[in-house]
């Protein structure tokens, strides 16, 4: 098993010149908990400012059914930066370490666990807590932890968790989409976008995406779309039903302060629209809801059983295997560059795949 690398280690572990001691602190940092890591660190709720990297930073404690991951990479989310402002329903007692997505080798397992061992390549697709993967090390319950097949990097296993879980929880779970309907993805050229465009495709469903840019336009079509729209062109959502010659069985929903009024339009009978993002109020006719039967439902990873973790992981794994999850990274960032990406995901123009930090090197 591979061993750690850090920055800043405490005294007990640090170089000296007596060879035998060297070796002796080598195999213990091999064979046991590694006390302190290096961690992104908030110690106030407030803007990207707050994000402090910092060294010696306690390892938490192993509880019976966790494990311990030595991350090479982390996920960053959209929903990292309202936890980070305060602006969120579930918030870590301060101070904590923001992220639940990562990707890495299992350095340490609990009693109870038993489908995982020290070494296994894993992605973490979420923690009890919702933080904790902006780290060298990350505790999370076996629940959320899941094999990494070597067909995808460490970077694409730390964009796995948050997007393709909510893509499938959308689409299946929620939307019980089935193959043959017609979907939408509005907004398909993010993180969450891609992973769904990817899944319907699987699926067998007939796909449609949009994307503000053309490079945002690329990459939902080489994620399998079937026909791509730019939201940005005026009267679009009129030209998505003329070429389609029909409207939407499924769609999902990333801006719903924006565009629901209008998915509204778009319904086939029984239609099922499903509110992934909402940054704000919107106004709505029912009305448009009563011919068609249609429904709008939302979805929220928070209240997801195990039962449905498991699923969905299998599902995702099985996925990863076959050859049609396929991970967009847009950029990977350095852990001294964690203030930079949690402003980008919020202001850049134009998603093109998944924002990434490099924890630690292989």
């Amino acid at each position: 098993m591979l061993s750690p690398t850090f920055s800043s280690a405490p005294i007990a572990f640090q170089q000296v010149a007596d060879p035998c001691y060297a070796q002796c602190v080598n195999a213990f940092s091999t064979i046991t908990m590694i006390p302190t890591m290096q961690a992104v660190r908030v110690h106030k709720f407030g803007g990207p400012e707050v994000l402090c990297l910092e060294n010696n930073v306690p390892i938490p404690p192993l509880k019976d059914n966790q494990v311990l991951v030595r991350v090479l990479y982390a996920g960053v989310n959209p929903v990292e930066t309202y936890i980070r402002e305060g602006q969120y329903s579930r918030l870590p007692e301060l101070p904590y370490t923001p992220g639940s997505d990562a990707a890495g080798y299992i350095h340490q397992v609990g009693r109870a666990v038993s489908s995982l061992k020290v070494g296994d390549r894993v992605f973490v697709a979420g923690t009890s807590t919702n933080s904790g993967s902006y780290a060298q090390f990350v505790v999370s319950d076996d629940t959320y932890v899941f094999p990494l097949n070597d067909r995808l990097s460490f970077a694409q296993g730390a964009s796995l968790g948050v997007p393709y879980f909510t893509a499938y929880k959308a689409l299946i779970l929620r939307a019980q989409t089935k193959p043959g309907e017609v979907v939408l993805v509005h907004g398909a050229s993010g993180a969450v976008g891609t992973a769904a465009v990817q899944i319907a495709r699987a699926l067998g469903a007939t796909v449609i995406g949009t994307a503000g840019t053309k490079d945002g336009m690329d990459v939902v079509s080489k994620c399998g779309a079937h026909h791509v729209f730019n939201h940005n062109h005026k009267s679009y959502e009129k030209k998505m039903v003329e070429h389609l010659g029909t409207g939407f069985d499924v769609i999902i929903e990333h801006l719903a302060n924006i565009n629901l009024g209008h998915d509204l339009q778009m319904l086939k009978a029984g239609a099922r629209v499903i509110v992934v993002g909402c940054r704000g109020s919107v106004n709505i006719n029912p009305r448009h809801l009563m011919l068609p039967e249609a429904s709008i439902r939302g979805v929220a990873l928070g209240t997801t059983t195990s039962a449905e973790w498991m699923e969905m992981g299998a599902a995702i794994v099985a996925g990863i295997e076959s050859g049609w999850v396929n991970p967009v990274i847009n950029q990977v960032y350095s852990m001294s560059e964690v203030q930079q990406v949690h402003h980008d995901i919020i202001h850049s123009k134009g998603a093109k795949g998944k924002l990434v930090l490099k924890v630690t090197d292989e």
